[in-house]
């Protein structure tokens, strides 16, 4: 470099020109010196041909002539240390060479000499520069000179602006754009077509000025009397020379508008408030309004409006709230006139609308949709184009709270304010007021442009913003509105001038939204005022609900014939089901028997498709023969779709099974979540909460597997476990499951837990034998429940365990879903029956023992034996939290692994069972005998019952452990003595019962009830309850119990397994009444006798109503018990309201609340609660009430909420649910919460209890 020649600075020149000729885009966009500067220090990270640059090149070169050598000496001296020690990365080795090649003399030396080189040629390029810059300069004042007029307009900036500074920077590219303009075009043309290039071209910041001086000029223009604007009676013929030339440049205005706030967020605000303000300042232009109406001159707006009908650039510039704040802002303080005037554009259309038949409107909207559209928009179209530009911008500013401020607007002769709530009223009127467009509209036209589509659409997009919908929508003014035309049609009237069955659809669209929310749902059915008596006329569910059923018995003759009533039809079911969807919204409808209209209509349409004729090819009436199928076979699918929607709630279903329909409702589910589709399009979580409520009764069960979708489930859950993946090469094998059950399964399972409460497990295993095949054949794929119990749980011969690909990460799936269903006491009791699970596991631990000598053997601790262990120990001992413990399923850390001791035989380990207080009858406390002493006043009948009844609280409240064992016994005793001699509070009449124990003797019980007894008396020794004889006096009690309900039962014929003969599980409530009376026969039976004429025994003893002649007879064929119809319905419907949070993760989780509680009802809270809460439960619910059991259920899911919050983020809900006991859960505890629950809801759910009898169809 010493030998630095003028060549050489030549070449260093060319270099330095190309690098900047490559990178002048970026610099040139670059708003300072300070970024271009970044720009350049960054480039190797942005500019992916760095590396091929000349200069850089020479650069590298230079530096490797310079320091090559020394980097290489480093590098080795560098290796040569390190032998001896550990090896070093790579990144090490580069930043020491680094720092000491920096340090070095040579690099220092390096640096100066370029740098000295560098100045030189940098130097030499800047005059070079200058020069030509002073040639320009020349050349550019002779063009300014003769083009000077030109741009007269234009010069809106400071000399010291952006502009100009701009202008500087980038006045090469400009003089390009000047040169390009073609000098025969004329001025206006050329002056936009160097506006158009200049928007494009320039730097950001220049294109603020240029779209401001473009803006101002326009303002100038329109309110210059000098220049041609149209006038509104005149109209626009858009194809005289001024109108183009104007609406070219609105239309480039408007361009700019919709690409600015892509790129303004860069830059400073007040680039932004600029372009904002002076874009209000011309829209807010206003003439002179002193001559009349239809010699107005049109202002800006009109213009906009015309390139801009939907107000696209309004949208963008309020999407972000970087630019929002700012146009709100000023709306608010300067340019309010903006938005009253769009107020007002809407107000004129609709009294336009109101005004004229429809015959005369037809005509001025025929812009909407003609074909044959000419060059000419008259002065009634361009106000119809104004009010779609105002209704659209209206509609975006009340999104925002903001936006929403700015109301109440005053308009011109009009006394009172316009309010939010009017705007919403007259979208509303609009959608039936307005006309429709002509039958020549094209479909496309129609959507965009009609007045009723466009309000819809607006009124869509309100309903979506949840705050917007509560403050503008969900009042009873804007529903009343929406129903207007339903009212008026139900009365025989004609609904509105022009209302048609599309204005009705959109109506519909619009309501089915608003019930979607539950603030929208809430309106509907109570009105505002919910808790008022003030409001008599009915609510909008009841209207919209009347209405239905009035289409769907053809009730309505305005319609009849149309081709658009069945969607008319299908818009307005779908507002209904939004509504009996929910528990709170059947209630409402229950009434209207919406249930029986739409299976009805469903019949009908199906005995129709059934008759449409098979096309024949060739005939001219295939097509209209396939139009008509497509549509009868849509409407059948909407109405199956809309009697499946029943199923979302434990009573829905029950009048869904009513209807006959279930089978094919089901069967239409699988279909479509076979095909992947959304079950339902209002439905946000799939269809798992439904299967959850349908398998929950036994119909239900029979259905899902009928419809192939059990079949579907088992196929896809063996896919998972046994098969492998066809798509993936070997050379990837499958990865080892970290889980005991893999991720790829969980959902299976997850699935299975919920499609096997007892009730289905009944219907598809009961009195079914195992398969047992001597042999499986590979291909051999499970399809039921007791394939997959055979193929996975019950694994019982060498046959099964060599058909698994896959067999110990396979039998832990069994054990676990063995684990899980038998939470519930029956289906474990029938599995124990049918095929001796416990036998079957303690075989399976004898065979996993390895013998270390004669004496001493040892169990084999794997997956499998944990597994099995735990199993064994929870099918085997019954307890609540502080009675049994349950081994854990993983190893500890340490020497000793597995600390707990694992079996292959009976009995089973004490160890497992916890040492607590068991049956201490304490000392008779003073509040007990003030208790007791209640029972022997006769004061009047009423306040007699509430007198112990508050005592009973007062005792729960103050000293629950006191309420139990002998004290308990006699207090329940005496109680239901006093209940079943008054008749007030006699629900079911007495009956006779004779019958003896040598009566009974001979009789049989069912091998459930059986095993159910054995645990019973094993559970009641624990407790130190009941003594060994037990188990006779409690067989004898339940073969009478058998015989005393049997006299109340009525003969039914069914094909479901849980209706034929006597109840199909263990009475677990006298079990539980057994041990109360600490195994007493004859206290027991009296009480039974006594309590079975109480409401509570309904709820309480479920064997109570089995095919019971107290029910309604379509009830009675169901199969549904009250427990599911009523107690759980209400259970789901206060868990909706008190404790939403844990609503939302039962329906997210797609399992039903019902399902774990009429478990945890059927079995008595047995292994969910201590003996001593199951005792208050009981004495709670005899007590306060049969409510109390729907209000216990809110308590313990309010207890449990955090858990149930945490599951549904690890998914496995169901299954924390029915596998864990309710830990720190206390009956006394929540009694005070459960009162103010009573307080708010007994007339409601207490009157449902009552009219079990009688709530058939």
């Amino acid at each position: 470099m010493a030998h630095f020649s003028g060549e050489d600075e030549v070449m260093l020149q060319a270099m330095l020109r190309q690098l900047f000729q490559s990178v002048k885009e970026k610099i040139t966009g670059a708003p300072s010196l300070e970024c271009a500067e970044e720009i350049l220090l960054h480039l190797e990270e942005t500019d992916e041909n760095f590396h091929n640059y000349e200069f850089v090149k020479y650069l590298r070169q230079h530096i490797c002539n310079t320091l090559g050598s020394m980097i290489e000496e480093e590098m080795e001296k560098w290796t040569s240390d390190q032998n001896q020690a550990e090896e070093s990365g790579y990144d090490t080795v580069v930043q020491h060479v680094t720092k000491r090649t920096q340090e070095s003399k040579e690099y220092k030396e390096m640096m100066h000499s370029l740098k000295n080189i560098m100045m030189v040629v940098v130097e030499s390029m800047i005059n070079k520069f200058e020069e030509d810059e002073m040639r320009s300069q020349e050349r550019q004042k002779k063009i300014q000179k003769e083009k000077s007029n030109s741009y007269c307009t234009d010069n809106c900036s400071d000399s010291d602006s952006s502009f100009n500074q701009s202008y500087k920077f980038c006045q090469g590219k400009l003089q390009l754009i000047l040169d390009q303009l073609d000098p025969g075009q004329p001025k206006e043309d050329r002056i936009l077509k160097f506006y158009a290039q200049t928007f494009t071209l320039s730097p950001l910041h220049m294109t603020k000025e240029i779209y401001t001086s473009l803006a101002k000029y326009l303002k100038l223009y329109f309110l210059s009397r000098e220049n041609y604007i149209p006038t509104l009676s005149a109209g626009i013929d858009i194809s005289n020379p001024n109108v183009i030339c104007l609406l070219k440049k609105v239309r480039l205005l408007n361009e700019y508008q919709k690409e600015a706030p892509s790129f303004w967020i860069r830059h400073p605000e007040k680039y932004m408030e600029e372009i904002v303000e002076n874009t209000l300042s011309l829209l807010s232009v206003k003439h002179d309004q002193s001559h009349l109406v239809s010699q107005k001159i049109l202002d800006p707006v009109y213009f906009f409006a015309l390139v801009d009908t939907k107000a696209v650039w309004f949208k963008k510039w309020m999407h972000a709230y970087y630019s929002r704040t700012a146009v709100l802002r000023l709306l608010e303080k300067k340019y309010k006139s903006l938005i009253t005037t769009a107020v007002q554009q809407c107000v004129q259309y609709f009294e336009l609308c109101e005004a004229m038949k429809a015959d005369e409107i037809l005509g001025h909207s025929k812009h909407c949709g003609n074909k044959q559209k000419t060059f000419y928009y008259s002065g009634q179209e361009l106000q119809y184009i104004y009010f779609i530009h105002s209704l659209c911008l209206l509609g975006r500013l009340l999104i925002y709270t903001q936006g929403r401020r700015l109301f109440p607007i005053k308009l011109k002769n009009r006394k009172d304010l316009v309010s939010l709530t009017d705007l919403l009223v007259l979208f509303t009127q609009l959608i039936y007021y307005s006309p429709s467009c002509p039958k020549m509209t094209s479909a496309a036209h129609l959507d965009n442009y009609s007045p009723a589509s466009m309000v819809t659409e607006v009124l869509r997009i309100l309903c979506d913003q949840k705050e917007c919908a509560i403050e503008c929508l969900y009042n009873n003014t804007v529903i009343e509105a929406l129903l207007q035309p339903i009212h008026n049609l139900m009365k025989g009237a004609k609904t509105a001038p022009n209302c048609s069955e599309t204005a009705l659809i959109h109506i519909a669209d619009i309501l089915a939204r608003i019930a979607s929310v539950e603030e929208g749902l809430t309106l509907l059915l109570y009105g505002e005022n919910m808790n008022s008596s003030e409001e008599k006329s009915p609510t909008g569910a009841h209207i919209i609900a009347q209405f239905s059923k009035k289409l769907l018995d053809e009730d309505i003759s305005i319609f009849s014939g149309s081709e658009m009533l069945p969607v008319v039809k299908g818009a307005f079911i779908s507002v209904c089901r939004q509504i009996y969807g929910t528990c709170e919204g059947l209630q409402v409808l229950i009434p209207y028997s919406l249930h029986e209209s739409i299976a009805k209509a469903w019949k009908k349409t199906s005995l129709l498709s059934e008759r449409i004729p098979t096309p024949v090819k060739g005939s001219d009436s295939v097509s209209s023969v396939s139009q008509e199928s497509q549509n009868i076979m849509a409407w059948e699918e909407n109405l199956l779709d809309d009697l499946l929607n029943f199923a979302a709630t434990p009573k829905g279903l029950l009048f869904l099974q009513r209807t006959g329909a279930i089978n094919e409702c089901v069967m239409f589910m699988f279909n479509r979540y076979a095909k992947k589709l959304q079950i339902s399009r209002h439905k946000k979580f799939g269809c798992g909460v439904l299967v959850a409520q349908v398998a929950s009764t036994a119909a239900g069960a029979i259905a899902l597997q009928s419809s192939g979708f059990i079949n579907a489930l088992i196929t896809e859950l063996w896919a998972n476990l046994e098969c492998g993946r066809d798509d993936v090469r070997v050379t990837h094998p499958r990865s080892t499951p970290v889980d005991p059950i893999d991720r790829s399964c969980q959902k299976s399972f997850l699935a299975l837990v919920n499609l096997l409460p007892y009730p289905a497990v009944y219907e598809l295993v009961g009195n079914q034998d195992l398969p047992n095949k001597a042999e499986y054949s590979l291909r051999e794929v499970p399809t039921c429940v007791i394939d997959i119990i055979d193929r996975l749980t019950i694994l019982n011969s060498e046959a099964k365990i060599r058909s698994l690909f896959n067999y110990e990460q396979s039998h832990i799936f069994g054990l676990r879903l063995l684990s899980v269903v038998c939470c519930d006491l029956d289906t474990l009791l029938l599995l124990e029956a049918q095929y001796q699970v416990s036998e079957t596991l303690l075989n399976a631990q004898e065979e996993n023992i390895l013998e270390t000598s004669e004496s001493h053997r040892d169990f084999i601790i794997d997956g499998l034996s944990v597994e099995r262990n735990h199993v064994l120990v929870r099918i085997n001992f019954i307890g609540g939290p502080m009675e049994r413990i349950l081994p854990p399923r993983v190893l500890e850390k340490g020497d000793d692994p597995y600390p707990w001791p694992m079996f292959s035989s009976y009995p089973l380990p004490n160890c497992y069972l916890s040492e607590v207080t068991r049956n201490a009858d304490l000392k008779q406390d003073s509040d007990l005998g003030k208790l007791l002493l209640c029972f022997k006043m006769s004061d009047k009948q009423t306040e007699w019952i509430e007198n112990c009844r508050r005592q009973f609280c007062k005792m729960m409240k103050a000293k629950p452990d006191i309420l139990s064992g002998s004290a308990l016994l006699e207090l329940l005793e005496k109680f239901v003595l006093h209940l079943s001699e008054s008749p007030s509070e006699c629900y079911f009449p007495s009956v006779e019962y004779t019958a003896t124990d040598a009566n009974v003797k001979n009789e049989s019980l069912s091998s459930v009830q059986q095993l159910g007894i054995k645990m019973t008396v094993r559970y009641g020794k624990f407790l130190n309850l009941l003594k060994d004889s037990a188990e006779n006096d409690l067989t004898l009690v339940l073969k009478h119990c058998e015989r005393f309900l049997k006299q109340q039962q009525a003969p039914v014929k069914s094909s479901l397994l849980c209706l034929q003969g006597t109840y199909a599980g263990h009475d677990w409530f006298v079990s539980s009444l057994f041990m109360i009376m600490l195994g007493d026969k004859e206290k027991t039976l009296r009480f039974l006798q006594q309590f079975s004429r109480l409401l509570t025994s309904a709820f309480l003893w479920l064997p109570r109503l089995h095919v019971s002649r107290y029910l309604a007879t379509d009830t009675i064929e169901s199969g549904i018990h009250p427990v599911y119809f009523c107690s759980t319905h209400y259970i789901e419907m206060l868990l909706k309201v008190e404790v939403p949070l844990v609503f939302s993760a039962f329906h997210m989780s797609g399992f039903a609340p019902s399902q774990i509680c009429l478990q945890w009802i059927t079995q008595c809270f047995w292994n969910y609660l201590d003996w001593i809460e199951i005792c208050h439960y009981i004495a709670t619910c005899v007590f306060l009430g049969p409510d109390y059991q729907v209000y216990l259920c809110i308590a313990i899911f309010k207890h449990l909420q955090q858990d149930i919050l945490q599951h549904t983020q690890t998914q496995d809900l169901q299954v924390f649910l029915k596998e864990e006991a309710l830990h720190g859960f206390r009956v006394s505890d929540y009694l005070e919460y459960m009162e103010i629950l009573e307080q708010n809801y007994r007339p409601v759910v207490l009157r449902d209890m009552r009219n079990i009898r009688v709530q058939s169809t």
